[in-house]
């Protein structure tokens, strides 16, 4: 059975944000679309750009560096530079706690 770990409390991460969290020396990027949680790696898979500073629309985050965009609910490309999809992690919410899966 997977290990979920506490990151961060709902109210904590506004409806279209993003928070930079840490689980088992990982940095994952955690986003708010419209009450739902979503966590991807943070770190884009084009030249390393920080998801997490990146603009989100809809599902989308757009890489601050050279706009590569992936879709946040399954780290998948949805726009280029990049070619790899990056790492999905599992979320869950019990009560106000926010835990990503580690």
């Amino acid at each position: 059975m997977a290990e979920f770990v506490k990151v961060a409390k709902t109210a904590e991460i506004e409806p279209g944000g993003a928070r930079l969290v840490e689980v088992n020396g990982k940095q994952i990027a955690l986003f708010n679309v419209e009450g739902q949680f979503f966590a991807i790696d943070n770190t884009c898979s084009h030249k390393g750009g920080p998801l997490t500073e990146g603009e989100v629309s809809g599902h989308v985050v757009t890489c601050p560096w050279h706009s590569g965009r992936f879709d946040v609910r399954t780290g998948e490309v949805v726009g280029p530079p990049p070619q790899r999809a990056v790492t999905r992690y599992g979320v869950r919410v019990t009560g106000s706690d926010i835990e990503v899966e580690a």
